[in-house]
């Protein structure tokens, strides 16, 4: 590529950067019924509240490395170069059944795919990143530290040196999705913690985590990744049990209205979504209007630009209501 080439490539990323959501795209997958259940589906919406299922409800992205399946995938823009990296748990549940085993003798590794453009994916790749003696890596995500400028990535394992006792968050730092640093412990608490998800909300870091004690969803606060964090005691969603997997994405509205999205695992009934219009004040209200074509798991939502939303449209399309 020339110099020339490559000058007007990065204005043009830029520039799709600046340009206001024009729809979005759900990365989920759809449960243990089947080999191809446990892979990478696709929704599409135009207001973040109606979803259609691309590819007709069929996979978009499939995994035969490791474990031959991939749940709880996050997906998110590269502030630095505008790529898209996807990462998801090596684990499928239909091909090797037992959560015992899954959290005792799974994967260490984590399956990324990249992207320019949500359309043409790189060929998934396995990537150990977890402790040797862990039992699994589960619900793996990444945020960007604009401090350090590199990405955490993290996720919960069980390790043999306590015998499996607990789930912890650990963490990894990296700048090209290939090479990461030494796992460290990233949450650590009397109980097991999973499915940690961190956004920043333009003032600081907010983190919501599951509490399997409690089987509930805790709410944090920290102004810095590797800083203290601060239980927000005014969630109030606090007391819901059943709940896992959030993700929490901005909507495009003239509210700017936040909405967390929780897995209702406990009653099968995918996710449930409450919204707020000041994230900082931890009070949310069930969330209307909303309409998902299947029942989608521990996933992430991704904000797109109008131009992205058309191609997503074009290769996978919405199948016909």
């Amino acid at each position: 590529m020339s110099v020339r080439l490559a000058v007007l490539c990065l204005l043009a990323n830029v520039a799709s950067l600046a340009e206001e959501p024009g729809a979005y795209l759900f990365v989920t997958f759809r449960g243990e019924q089947s080999p191809r259940s446990e892979q990478i589906h696709f929704g599409h919406s135009e207001d973040g509240r109606s979803w259609t299922a691309l590819n007709g409800g069929q996979p978009v992205l499939v995994s035969t490395l490791g474990e031959q399946g991939v749940r709880d995938p996050f997906i998110m823009r590269r502030p630095d170069n505008g790529r898209f990296i996807l990462i998801a748990t090596d684990l499928s549940i239909h091909l090797h059944p037992g959560w015992k085993r899954a959290t005792e003798a799974g994967s260490r590794s984590i399956v990324i795919w990249e992207s320019s453009d949500l359309i043409d994916w790189s060929e998934p790749r396995l990537v150990p990143v977890a402790p040797e003696d862990a039992g699994c890596t589960w619900a793996p995500e990444a945020v960007y530290d604009d401090e350090a400028k590199d990405f955490m990535v993290f996720w919960a394992s069980k390790t043999r040196r306590d015998q499996f006792a607990r789930h912890r968050i650990w963490s990894a730092r990296t700048r090209d999705f290939i090479t990461f640093s030494p796992p460290c412990i990233f949450i650590e608490g009397p109980h097991d913690i999973i499915d940690t998800t961190i956004i920043h909300d333009g003032s600081g870091y907010v983190r919501f985590s599951k509490d399997e004690r409690r089987k509930a969803v805790t709410m944090e606060r920290s102004p810095h990744l590797e800083g203290t964090w601060t239980s927000e005691d005014r969630f109030n969603l606090a007391h819901l049990v059943g709940y896992e997997g959030p993700t929490c994405f901005q909507r495009n509205s003239s509210s700017r209205e936040w909405c967390l999205l929780l897995d209702h695992y406990a009653k099968g009934r995918g996710y449930q979504p409450f919204t707020t219009s000041a994230l900082a004040s931890g009070i949310f209200t069930p969330g209307e209007g909303f309409h998902f074509p299947f029942t989608f798991r521990h996933g992430t939502v991704l904000p797109i630009t109008p131009a992205e939303s058309r191609r997503l449209l074009a290769a996978w399309g919405a199948p016909k209501p």
